[in-house]
């Protein structure tokens, strides 16, 4: 039997432009368990408390925020996270939502958690000097990027903002 991907979906009741899952940060701790310890979540971070940052992405599914909007969802292997660095092993990691192509209304996120804990895990080993491989990347069938709709690319911080 295939094993079922775990998502984590951000608030149902509202939509921003960017999202962070500190209930994901006990899966972060167990995933790095073996060579990193005493890894912390930093509420609140921002990028001039940070000492590093890193731009890369995560898989997910929209939806439309919209109630009059007929489009039917999307997904993404592009969803652009940027993991910050605070300190002696404390990080964040910020998740941007995509608009509707349809509507350009903000997307309701469903992250995939496999992709968001590997990606995660894997750059706060390299920033902590320890080998790791990378961790398996498989992008999404999906349209093209569109930088107008992603809010990465509207911060600036999504490698695809000059592409």
């Amino acid at each position: 039997m295939a094993k079922k991907k775990r998502t984590t979906r951000a608030s149902t009741w509202e939509t921003r432009a960017s999202f962070v899952f500190p209930s994901l940060h006990d899966k972060i701790v167990e995933a790095a368990s073996d060579s990193l310890l005493s890894l912390w979540f930093k509420q609140n971070g921002n990028d001039n408390d940070s000492n590093r940052r890193y731009s890369t992405y995560v898989n997910g599914t929209f939806s439309c925020a919209s109630r009059t909007c007929r489009t039917a969802g999307w997904s993404s292997g592009k969803v652009t996270i940027l993991i910050r660095r605070f300190g002696e092993n404390g990080y964040d990691a910020e998740v941007f939502n995509q608009r509707c192509r349809t509507c350009n209304c903000l997307g309701k996120l469903t992250l995939d958690e496999q992709s968001y804990v590997d990606r995660v895990v894997y750059r706060l080993k390299r920033w902590a000097g320890i080998a790791t491989d990378r961790p398996p990347y498989t992008q999404k069938a999906s349209p093209p990027h569109r930088s107008a709709l992603c809010e990465g690319c509207r911060r600036g911080v999504c490698g695809q903002v000059n592409s």
